[in-house]
């Protein structure tokens, strides 16, 4: 049975007739930028987050680039990210002339905020401080972090101006200790929300935010396989800030409020009325597919957990329906990378698809080697690169599908016995 990664035809049949109905109304109306379609769209997307302001933009890379300009970050400034995500987090960072800080992640594959706080107490306020560490190893962390110091042994307190957390794979990183990092610290966050969509965090007074919802600036990704997509390339920026999010605006058309009278210099990054046409339509399907991803996921963990070849499995816990993950991928660690390689061989004899997030971390990427990062620095990021393998993940996937995928590597595991 040959199974897919991903399937965007099976949604699209299903969804075909009101998509080809947008399509040919969007051109029809002879308006195909900057429309009424876009207007709607951004208003649907920020009363579903739950911001004020919402601009559509024509990649979730250039709704990172546009953020990090708005913000005012440029050259001798440094931002600190994770060296485990997509290279658009990085990237839009070099792009704007400034320099990126890498922190390891944690067992969520999400940045670290244990070694953040030990990175900026130290730079901040002249002190690295211990107690933050919530979770883990003390000892390993600030070993890390020292590690990390030592590369950035010039740079002014005040040059570290932003975090870019990302809530990979769908899993919601922790809201308020963010919020807490950027009043302590004086930081901007700029979440990237890419993957992250509808995924959802509990505060300790029950108030329940989604992720995009809290940053000075966030960013989606409209890419066709995300949990919201469309067929091309799409983005949104998220802001709660009414300067910042006019500054956007001017910077996804050339700079300019008014045609052809350019207050800055901008970029040409609009989002596509019939890109944001298609997306309004399935937007109103988003909760229910991710609640079918939620499933799917809950039948994937509770026969993996049972398979000695694994190391660690996604968390599926919806605590109190809170949905911490929206598992826009599924993606498991195995115990080394000989049993990878001997799943991965056996899902291509089978015509399963499978993929690899990710499998150079960016720490690691030749275009940053000026940065000093060698090879042991960031642990826990080269392990999950090493070991890591994301399993076809999409609504539209049968039960059957998802036990022949379970099958395989059970059988992968009589074998390697």
């Amino acid at each position: 049975m040959e199974i897919p990664l991903f399937d965007l035809k099976r949604q699209y049949m299903r969804l075909r007739a009101e998509i080809l109905e947008v399509v040919d109304r969007v051109i029809s109306s002879g308006r195909v930028i900057l429309g009424n379609e876009v207007n709607e769209l951004e208003k649907e997307i920020a009363n579903y987050v739950g911001v004020k302001h919402a601009i559509g933009v024509s990649s979730g890379t250039d709704a990172l680039v546009i953020s990090i300009k708005a913000l005012g970050i440029g050259p001798g400034d440094f931002v600190i990210t994770t060296p485990y995500t997509f290279f658009a987090t990085a990237s839009c960072v070099v792009r704007n002339g400034a320099t990126p800080i890498f922190l390891d992640v944690d067992e969520t594959c999400n940045l670290d905020l244990d070694q953040v706080e030990l990175f900026l107490s130290k730079v901040k306020e002249g002190e690295m401080d211990e107690t933050v560490v919530q979770d883990g190893d003390v000892e390993r962390k600030v070993k890390t972090v020292n590690k990390v110091l030592d590369l950035y042994k010039d740079m002014r307190p005040e040059r570290v101006k932003a975090v870019i957390p990302v809530h990979l794979f769908g899993r919601t990183m922790d809201l308020e200790r963010l919020e807490r990092i950027r009043e302590r610290y004086d930081v901007k966050i700029v979440e990237d929300a890419a993957q992250s969509i509808g995924s959802e965090w509990r505060y300790d007074d029950s108030v329940v935010k989604k992720s995009g919802s809290i940053g000075d600036l966030s960013i989606l990704s409209f890419f066709p396989t995300k949990n919201l997509g469309t067929y091309g390339d799409g983005g949104m920026i998220l802001t709660n800030d009414e300067e910042l999010a006019k500054i956007c605006r001017k910077l996804r058309v050339h700079g300019a409020e008014k045609k052809y009278f350019h207050d800055i210099v901008g970029y040409n990054a609009r989002l596509d009325e019939i890109h944001a046409g298609i997306l309004r339509v399935k937007l109103k399907y988003l909760d229910e597919w991710i609640e079918k991803r939620y499933q799917i996921a809950r039948m994937y963990s509770k026969e993996l957990s049972k398979n000695s070849l694994l190391e660690s499995i996604p968390d599926v816990d919806w605590q109190d329906d809170v949905r911490y993950h929206v598992y826009h991928q599924y993606v498991v660690k195995f115990k080394d990378t000989h049993i990878r390689e001997k799943v991965m061989e056996e899902f291509k004899r089978k015509g399963i698809g499978f993929s690899i997030y990710y499998p150079l971390p960016l720490h690691l990427q030749k275009c940053f080697k000026n940065l000093g990062y060698e090879e042991g620095f960031l642990p826990v990021s080269e392990e999950l690169s090493r070991t890591t393998l994301a399993l076809p993940m999409f609504p539209e996937l049968r039960e059957d599908e998802v036990e022949e995928i379970i099958s395989v590597i059970e059988g992968v595991r009589k074998c390697l016995q």
